[in-house]
C-alpha cells in the first residue's frame, strides 16, 4: 500500500473528548473514527488490525473444533422472554426496536437463547453431540456511559463461543481446551505475558467462572495476582473462602489493575432447560443438553495492546497483528524516487507485507513521526546519503538505534 493512496490521516491534536490512551492513539494514528459516544468505525489501518485478530481466534478456535456460524442481530422478544432476560429489570442494558407492523425485537447482546433455539432443529440424539459454535458478530450494549475508548463499546464485535454436550464430564473436557485455546490466542497477539486466567464469579451458572485479565495501570478491573502461580482472583470474589479453595494466601497476592479481555463459563442447563433443548440418550432418557459460553471482544483486544504497547511517540504493535510488518519511508527526490519505487515493488514480490510512505512534500520529521505514531515494528528508510551506501537505514520501533542494511541483503 502507498501510504499517497491510504485512505487515512494522522492528527497532531489530541481528542478533547478523549481520556484513554487506545481511542487518543487510534484516533490520532487514523485506526478508528468515533461517530458517536461507545461507537466508533474501523479505518483500513484499524480493520487490518481486528482481522488480523479475528484471523488468529478462528485458528485457535478451529484447532479445538469450534464451527463458525453467523446469526442475525435482531432478536425474538419470546425467546428472551422464555429466559426471562427481556425484561429490562434483569438485563438493563438491551437497545429494543420496533418493526413497523409493531412486533417488539431487541438487537443481540449475546446469543446464548438464540443458538440454543436454533440447535433445537441440529440435536435430537446423543449421536448428536457433541457440538462447539461460535461467531464473531456484531453485538449492541446500552451502556448508560460508554468510556474506555474501544475498551467499553454501545456497539461492538464478540467472539461468542458455545458449547453443547451431553454431560458435564464432556463439558469440562472442552471447558479446559477452551481455557488452553485462550491462552494461545493472548499469546500470540502479544499480551500473553501480561494477561492471567482470574477466577471470578459464577453467578446463577457454577461456583466459578474463569476470566482473562491482562495487568495494565488503566484496567477498570482490580484482581489480586500471584505471579508464582500464575493466576489470579477477581476483587469480587477476594474473600478467604475462595482463596482457601485455591490454595493461595493474601500475602503472596499482588493487588493490581487489569483490562477484562475473555471470560468462559460453564451454564450447563441454565438456558437449555427453559428453551427445551433435549437430546435422547442411548437408554432411551430425554436429557437436557449441557451448555457453555466463551467470549472474547477482539476490539477490546485492539485496544488493550495500545493500552499495553505505546510511548510518548506512538503505537508499538507486536509483529502479530501490525497492520503491516515494514514501513518503508522515502526521503528520496528526482532520480533517487525511482530506486525507493524498486525497493518497494521488490518487497512485494518477496511477499512482505509493507506501508510505503511515498508522500511528495511531507517533510523527514514528520514521515518520521507519522511512523512511530502509526507504530509498524520495522521502519525502512531510503534516502539519498542511504543510496551512496547501496543501503537503507532500518530501525526497529521498539528500539533507539538504527543500522544501515546493504540493499542486495535486504531483498535476498
Amino acid at each position: 500500500m502507498r501510504q499517497s493512496h491510504l485512505f487515512t490521516k494522522t492528527r497532531k491534536d489530541i481528542p478533547s473528548d478523549e481520556v484513554s490512551k487506545n481511542a487518543e492513539l487510534l484516533i490520532r494514528a487514523g485506526f478508528i473514527h468515533k461517530e458517536m459516544a461507545g461507537i466508533y468505525d474501523y479505518l483500513p489501518l484499524g480493520l487490518r488490525v481486528l482481522n488480523k485478530i479475528n484471523n488468529i481466534i478462528r485458528e485457535e478456535i478451529n484447532a479445538i473444533g469450534g464451527q463458525e456460524v453467523f446469526l442475525t442481530a435482531l432478536q425474538n422478544k419470546e425467546t428472551w422472554e422464555t429466559t426471562g432476560r427481556w425484561d429490562d429489570k434483569v438485563v438493563d442494558n438491551w437497545f429494543k426496536t420496533q418493526l413497523k407492523n409493531g412486533t417488539e425485537m431487541g438487537l443481540g447482546f449475546t446469543h446464548e437463547e438464540a443458538l440454543a433455539l436454533l440447535m433445537r432443529s441440529h440435536v435430537n440424539s446423543y449421536k448428536d453431540l457433541p457440538r462447539f459454535v461460535y461467531q464473531i458478530q456484531t453485538k449492541f450494549r446500552n451502556e448508560a456511559r460508554a468510556k474506555s475508548g474501544i475498551l467499553r463499546c454501545r456497539e461492538f464485535f464478540m467472539k461468542d463461543l458455545y458449547s453443547f454436550t451431553r454431560d458435564e464430564r464432556e463439558l469440562d473436557e472442552f471447558y479446559e481446551k477452551a481455557k488452553q485455546a485462550y491462552v494461545n490466542i493472548f499469546k500470540r497477539v502479544g499480551i500473553g505475558d501480561q494477561t492471567f486466567i482470574t477466577f471470578a464469579s459464577g453467578g446463577t451458572f457454577s461456583k466459578y467462572s474463569h476470566e482473562f485479565q491482562t495487568v495494565c495501570e488503566s484496567g477498570e478491573d482490580t484482581i489480586y495476582l500471584s505471579q508464582e502461580k500464575n493466576i489470579a482472583v477477581n476483587k469480587e470474589v477476594y474473600i478467604d473462602e475462595v482463596l482457601d479453595d485455591l490454595g493461595l494466601k493474601k500475602d503472596e497476592l499482588e493487588e493490581v489493575k487489569a483490562i477484562e479481555v475473555g471470560n468462559i463459563f460453564k451454564q450447563k442447563t441454565k438456558f437449555s432447560e427453559p428453551l427445551g433443548l433435549t437430546y435422547t440418550d442411548e437408554d432411551g432418557s430425554v436429557k437436557p443438553v449441557i451448555m457453555g459460553a466463551y467470549g472474547i471482544g477482539p476490539g477490546r483486544v485492539l485496544g488493550t495492546i495500545v493500552e499495553v504497547y505505546h510511548d510518548e511517540k506512538g503505537i508499538m504493535w507486536p509483529e502479530s497483528v501490525a497492520p503491516y510488518s515494514v514501513h518503508l519511508v522515502s526521503l528520496c527526490k528526482d532520480e533517487d524516487v525511482k530506486k525507493a519505487d524498486e525497493i518497494y515493488t521488490m518487497l512485494v514480490k518477496k511477499g512482505v507485507d509493507v506501508l510505503y510512505d511515498d508522500r511528495v512534500g511531507v517533510s523527514a520529521g514528520a514521515k518520521f513521526a507519522d511512523s512511530d505514531l502509526i507504530g509498524i515494528p520495522k521502519r525502512i528508510v531510503v534516502s539519498a546519503k542511504t543510496l551512496e551506501k547501496k543501503s537503507v537505514e532500518v530501525k526497529l520501533r521498539n528500539e533507539e538505534k538504527s543500522e544501515l542494511v546493504d540493499i542486495v541483503k535486504l531483498l535476498v
